[in-house]
Formats: structure tokens, sequence, C-alpha cells
């Protein structure tokens, strides 16, 4: 029996579920007791559906045919889509070779200088700085078109200081966010990458009660007082712009780089960066909004010159999920906006299809483990051995 992974909007009665589904005989009334008579369920507005992967069938439905707001189960559709629509790599640049220079473009790859890509990929060495860094050519940078707005359709603005709402980009750097670090004894943050230390200054309000606090409209970071024996580290997302990417090119390579705005070139090259598998991890088990997004640009980079989420959205339904329950409303990649909707069955159907895509050892790597990591690091495990539950979490205000 595969490990298909049990998906539930609400999780609060995936345990009990997960141990029905194992016993023999089990009958569809005694399902329907333990959502009739769950005081999480009967206070809110509740789509459930459970499906026997070894008979091949649904073995309960409660309103599995409403549409809910999914949240970051929405990232099981982008999921979907880079397995459809990437290989084995992510693609980083494309670029051209003309006489001495290199002219590059990006591919919404989320992994060029991410803070965290160590811990993404304890492999990755960094070659696509290399690659930049260590040449003899000049360098000259090509913004590629895109149809996506900075934020995706159905996002909360107020948001914008806020990590899981980092700013969509073409040539993503350091996860488009800057890590500040707050140490003991010392007021101000040092910011990394450390281009951003002119922007940052200290509340004009001596009353202010924020840590840190980036104007609205511009990138400007706010310091307040805090306590001289704390410490910790807070990420803040950057208002994105060509020039900014130029400037911010030049400081991390220390070379000039020049940006061509009237180039009508092909970029015939491509220089890839991760494995698939290791953007998808964090993708799934931390649910990293930044990263779902930045691969739906990615998939739409393989197909087409302007990168789009609409139209990988569009492709993905149109090509490989037009068969399922109820026609999926998706948005987004990552599942901040409220406009997505799904039904359960249709979840369902898609994690067969997911099941189908991979193996038993790749569902177990990418989705988080009961008890074992993700969002599901601190429930549903197993102390007499291995993990039973695979899950994809969703969480969304209201």
């Amino acid at each position: 029996m595969k490990y298909l992974p049990r998906f539930l909007f609400g999780l609060s009665l995936i345990f009990l579920l997960a141990q029905c589904a194992t016993r023999p005989g089990v009958q569809s009334r005694e399902l329907k007791g333990l959502v009739n008579e769950s005081p999480v369920f009967q206070r809110s507005f509740t789509g459930f559906a459970l499906y026997d992967t070894e008979r091949d069938e649904m073995m309960y439905e409660y309103q599995s045919d409403k549409y809910y707001t999914p949240a970051s189960n929405t990232k099981i559709f982008t999921l979907y889509a880079g397995l459809k629509m990437l290989g084995d790599s992510i693609p980083a640049l494309q670029y051209q070779v003309q006489s001495d220079s290199i002219i590059f473009t990006g591919t919404g790859d989320p992994a060029f200088l991410h803070p965290d890509i160590q811990s993404i990929d304890t492999t990755y060495d960094h070659h696509v700085y290399n690659f930049l860094r260590n040449n003899d050519h000049k360098l000259a940078y090509v913004e590629r078109p895109t149809e996506d707005d900075y934020f995706g359709p159905g996002w909360a603005w107020g948001d914008y200081n806020y990590y899981y709402s980092s700013e969509k980009s073409v040539l993503p750097m350091y996860a488009n966010v800057v890590r500040f670090q707050f140490k003991e004894n010392i007021a101000k943050p040092f910011p990394y990458p450390n281009y951003f230390n002119s922007f940052v200054q200290g509340f004009p309000d001596a009353n202010q009660t924020s840590y840190l606090l980036r104007d609205r409209h511009e990138n400007t970071f706010h310091y307040g007082t805090k306590p001289d024996t704390l410490a910790f580290v807070r990420d803040v997302p950057f208002i994105q712009s060509t020039s900014l990417i130029v400037d911010l090119l030049q400081d991390t390579l220390k070379q000039r780089v020049q940006q061509l705005s009237d180039y009508s070139g092909d970029f015939t090259n491509t220089l890839y960066s991760l494995p698939v598998d290791s953007m998808y991890r964090r993708m799934i088990q931390p649910s990293d909004n930044f990263v779902a997004e930045q691969l739906l640009l990615v998939c739409s980079s393989t197909q087409q010159d302007t990168l789009s989420s609409e139209w990988a959205i569009d492709y993905v339904i149109e090509n490989y999920l037009s068969d399922l329950p109820d026609e999926p409303i998706w948005v987004d990649g990552s599942g901040l906006s409220r406009y997505n909707l799904q039904t359960p069955r249709s979840m369902v159907a898609l994690l067969r299809k997911v099941d189908v895509e991979l193996s038993d050892e790749r569902i177990k790597t990418i989705f988080p483990a009961g008890g074992i990591s993700g969002t599901i690091k601190n429930w549903y495990g197993n102390p007499n051995g291995e993990p039973y539950v695979f899950a994809k979490t969703g969480t969304l205000s209201n």
C-alpha cells in the first residue's frame, strides 16, 4: 500500500480517522458519528472526504462537494505543477554568451543566495553564484517580462512586513527578505545582506513599541527599543525593483553588472540550481510561501518567455487537472489568497494524482511526517514505530 498523504482541511480528527482506516470492517456510520459528535466540526462549516487506497473507493464523505478556502493545501497544486512541468533540477538562469559578455535573465528560481540554502540542501555548492562571480566575462542583466504583481491576488496587504508575505520577482535574491540579527546589549540590528545597513534607522517616535518595521512604500527599516538581554533573528521582505536587483548583484558579486532594457536576442543556455525535491521539501514541510510562489513562476519559464502564475495555473488545469470532480478555483502558488477555493473530493483526487507521480520514498521525504518533521512535527507521533501520517496542513485566519 502506498503512503498516500491523508488530507483534511481541518486536522482535528485526522488521528482518529487514521486509526479507523486501519481497522477491517469499519462502517461509514462510525465515521459519520465521529463527524456529527465532534464539537469542533459542529461549530464550523465542515467538509470531509476519506479515501481507501487499497479498495480504491471513497470510505466516507461529508459535504465533500462544497468549496472551502484551502490555505496552504494549495501548495499541493503547486507541487503537482512542478512534478508535471519541471525536470529533476530547478532552472536558475537563462543566458547567452556574446563576445566578452554574459547576458542573463532570471527564471524565478527561489534558491539564489537564499539565507537558509544549506538547510534546504546540504550538498549545494553555490555554483550559480560562482558562475556569475568567477568568470572573465562582463555581466549584463535583462529583466524578464512578467505578468505577476509583487503580491498575489487576494493577499492581505497589511502583511507586507512579515516574512511569509515576501514579494514575487523574476530574479529572487536572499529569499527576497532582509535577515536582521538582534544581539544582546546592541540596539541597532545587523542586516543580511549588509547592503541594507544604510537603510536601517531608529524610530523617530521614542514611544514606538515595534522592534522592527519597514515603511509601507520604501525600503526603510525602523527598529525600536528592546531589552538588552534579548537576542533574536527576524526576516522582513524588501520592496522589489530592477534597479535594486542590479545594485544587489553588484554588491554581492563585487563587479559591475550592466542593465539591458532593449535586449531582443535569445537565451540558448540554462544553468540549474537545486534538485527539485529539495525545493519541494522546503515548500511542503515548513509550508514556505515564498518558495511556492516562485516555483509556479519557474514552471511558466519552461514554456514561455513571460513569467506568469496565472498562465501556469491555467496550463496545469487544462492539461492535467481537467478530470477533477469539481473545477479548481486556484489563483496563487502558496494559498495566501482568500480567493482560492477547493472541494475535499477534488483534493482527494489531486492527492491520488500526486501518488501516481511519487514513489513511497519520495512521498515520505517531501511531505511532513507525523511526530517527526514539518508542520506536524508535534502531532500524530508513533512512539512504537515509523510515522503513519504524511500530511500537508493548511492554516488561514477566518
